[in-house]
C-alpha cells in the first residue's frame, strides 16, 4: 500500500504559516515539503506552480477572513455593536488570521494583484462596519469617519510602541471602541463603579 498523499489543505496552510513567518519570498515549495515531511512530488499533484499555491493562499485568507467571520458574526447574533466588536476581534486578534492579513498588507505593497484582493476584502469588511454603524448613526459622513477609525485602531494598533499614560493598551482600545460604537465608557456602563 502506498503512502497517504499530503492533502492540498496542508499545502494551503504551510504555506499561510510560511507567508505569516517571512512573507511571500518565504513560500517555496521546497522549504515547504520540509516542514510537512514529505518530498514536493505530492505538491506537483495538486498545483501547477507556486504562483498556482500563492493564489489558492489568497483565496483561503479571503474566505476565512470575510465569508467564514460574517457568516459566523450572523449566526451568533447580537445587537449592531456586538456584533462589530465580534468582526474586530475575530479577525484582528487572532493568532492564526491577524499574522497572515498583515503579511498580505505588506505584500500587497509591492504587488498589484494582491494589492487588488486586500482592496476587494477591505470593502467587504468597511461595508460590515458601515451597516453595523448606521444602526445607531444617521449622518453618512460620520458613519464613514466612524468606520474608518474603527478600522484604522484595528490595524494600526498592532503596528503602535506607544504607552498609554497609566493605561493598559486594552483599556485604551476598550474606550476607543466605547468612542466609535457610540457607547457610554465603561465605568458608566457599570453604574459608576
Amino acid at each position: 500500500m502506498g503512502a497517504a498523499r499530503t492533502p492540498r489543505e496542508r499545502w494551503i496552510e504551510e504555506g499561510l504559516r510560511a507567508l505569516a513567518d517571512g512573507g511571500p519570498g518565504a513560500v517555496r515549495v521546497e522549504a515547504l515539503a520540509k516542514r510537512l515531511g514529505v518530498t514536493k512530488g505530492g505538491f506537483y499533484g495538486y498545483f501547477a506552480d507556486r504562483d498556482a499555491l500563492l493564489e489558492a493562499m489568497l483565496d483561503t485568507w479571503e474566505r476565512e477572513s470575510t465569508d467564514e467571520v460574517i457568516d459566523r458574526v450572523e449566526r451568533e447574533g447580537g445587537d449592531p455593536r456586538t456584533r462589530a466588536r465580534r468582526a474586530g476581534m475575530l479577525t484582528f486578534s487572532d493568532d492564526r488570521l491577524l499574522p497572515i492579513d498583515l503579511a498580505v498588507r505588506d505584500w500587497a505593497r509591492r504587488d498589484e494583484a494582491v494589492a487588488e484582493r486586500l482592496r476587494r476584502v477591505d470593502d467587504r469588511r468597511m461595508a460590515l462596519l458601515r451597516e453595523t454603524i448606521g444602526t445607531f448613526c444617521s449622518d453618512p459622513d460620520e458613519v464613514e469617519a466612524r468606520s474608518l477609525i474603527a478600522f484604522c485602531v484595528a490595524i494600526g494598533e498592532h503596528f503602535l510602541a506607544a504607552d498609554h499614560r497609566g493605561r493598559t493598551r486594552a483599556e485604551v482600545l476598550t474606550r476607543a471602541a466605547d468612542l466609535i460604537l457610540d457607547r457610554p465608557a465603561r465605568g458608566a456602563r457599570e453604574g459608576g463603579r
